[in-house]
């Protein structure tokens, strides 16, 4: 057993891990079982991006499928408490942070220069209205 993680007594339950320590463990201590399993988490968020612009007709991020994902998890957390909701929440949040720096030490690009703005749904809008609009 992991002597790292610290455990807390969540009442009426079985003892648990701090759910930081826990989303660390699962995104910075990926197993190679898990990468073998599922691919290396960057990748998979790529390739999701891939998808989703195929289905879609827009252009989808790696970045836009952490949000989609976050959003999702806390989104459930809306309607039902799961510590796992929040669990995975957090842990995307983390693997997104990783994502960030693998782009950001991989190319030299200055961060402030070309973050990723998002469009809120409001501003979606058929590609006709949006030439009706012009």
């Amino acid at each position: 057993k992991n002597k790292s993680i610290t455990t807390l007594k969540k009442p009426g339950s079985l003892y648990m891990s701090n759910i930081l320590d826990r989303a660390n463990q699962i995104i910075n201590n990926r197993s190679e079982e898990k990468e073998r399993e599922y691919g290396p988490l960057s990748e998979g968020f790529e390739r999701a991006a891939q998808v989703a612009s195929g289905m879609s007709g827009r252009e989808w991020s790696a970045h836009d499928i952490f949000v989609a994902m976050i959003a999702m998890k806390l989104s459930r957390q809306s309607y039902n408490f799961k510590e796992d909701n929040l669990l995975d929440a957090v842990a995307y949040m983390g693997g997104w942070q990783n994502y960030i720096n693998e782009q950001t030490s991989n190319s030299n690009y200055n961060t402030e220069e070309s973050v990723t703005r998002l469009v809120p749904p409001s501003q979606w809008a058929p590609d006709d209205k949006k030439a009706k609009d012009k």
